[in-house]
């Protein structure tokens, strides 16, 4: 039993055993990629920061519709590798859009905004998010639908090693249709988002958006409109072009994350912290009877605990190299205690059985 107990708690913490097909494939009939529940895509090299734009001023248009609309995950994400930051990430959480801006220089801080009711159906909605000075403008489908002024973006955000339809660092995947993206040095006023919009939903935008923008402001354009191959190019710069990859991956998978920065407020996260507990607490029960009965000793239940934080550890260690896993400590807390609440059932149990 206790064999049994080992082997199906092993194969529940590392099922799959290894990366799935990355569902990323080319609509039919028109521009774009589908993404399913195990699909991402990445920028072939990192987008440079542009030194010589000196205002810091920075827009982003992307033109998409999820597969479901109260659903979530992230859309896009830039991630600088060299200080482990998420510069900015855009993510669907149910029926609005979540824009968020991380930093670590001396001080780590972070800050979002949420732009809510912005996804009604099934048509794709072109997303306009402009920043500069005066902070940063959200447009759907060439019209304004949010101002927030202590939000602001500069045009590094929009730089280093992108993905799109997955987080740079954890499974937290978004499924839906991704049909344009476009970023730019500088603002864009609400007259060119609106002639922007015109472009990019024109009916004889075969080939894509019109070349209205002035070419030194435009740092990456990205059509959708190969309908074939593993590559979405770059209209301005091919060395940034997108790859599909063949199996689904985590850009740069996160070793044992800590738990502050595992935490997540909401149901799920509990929801989650209960199953880790009660996945373990066989394990601790049925380990603690077999060492009561084999070592007779007054250390088996430490014994029982040390060998369930053993399994949670390999299990932990082998996640970071499963990309629909995730590698936390928050798990080898929550696994051992489950450890220690199987043996302590046991122990309870004998004693029961005894006094009667």
């Amino acid at each position: 039993m206790c064999v049994c107990v080992l082997f199906s708690t092993l194969i529940a913490g590392l099922w799959p055993f290894r990366a799935p097909k990355n569902e990323v494939r080319w609509l039919s009939g028109e521009n774009g990629l589908l993404f399913g529940k195990h699909g991402s895509i990445v920028g072939a090299n990192p987008i440079p920061a542009n030194a010589a734009h000196t205002d810091k001023s920075c827009t982003l248009e992307i033109w998409l519709v999820p597969r479901q609309v109260s659903s979530e995950g992230t859309v896009l994400a830039f991630y600088w590798p060299a200080s482990r930051v998420v510069a900015f990430s855009l993510r669907q959480y149910q029926n609005g859009l979540v824009l968020e801006r991380e930093s670590r220089g001396r001080s780590a801080w972070e800050e979002s905004i949420y732009v809510g009711d912005v996804f009604r159906g099934s048509e794709p909605v072109l997303f306009t998010i402009s920043s500069g000075e005066a902070g940063t403008s959200v447009y759907a489908d060439g019209t304004l639908i949010r101002k927030a002024p202590a939000f602001k973006l500069i045009s590094q955000d929009l730089s280093g090693e992108f993905v799109i339809g997955n987080s740079p660092l954890t499974a937290y995947s978004w499924s839906g249709r991704v049909k344009g993206l476009a970023i730019y040095n500088g603002e864009r006023t609400a007259t060119e988002v609106s002639q922007d919009y015109a472009n990019w939903t024109a009916a004889s935008s075969t080939t894509g958006q019109s070349d209205t923008v002035r070419r030194e402001a435009v740092v990456a354009r990205y059509l959708f409109n190969e309908g074939e191959g593993n590559v979405v190019h770059n209209q301005v710069d091919s060395a940034t072009s997108l790859v599909i990859p063949e199996r689904f991956f985590i850009l740069h998978q996160e070793f044992l994350e800590r738990p502050w920065d595992e935490f997540k407020p909401g149901w799920d996260y509990w929801q989650d912290v209960a199953v880790n507990i009660a996945g373990f607490v066989p394990l601790g029960f049925f380990f603690q009877a077999y060492f009561s009965v084999t070592r007779r000793s007054k250390s088996t239940f430490w014994i029982t605990i040390a060998l369930g934080f053993a399994v949670s550890l390999t299990i932990e260690v082998s996640q970071a190299f499963l990309p629909t896993r995730d590698s936390g400590m928050t798990d080898l807390i929550t696994n051992t205690s489950g450890t220690a609440l199987g043996a302590i059932a046991w122990v309870w149990m004998v004693k029961q059985a005894s006094e009667t």
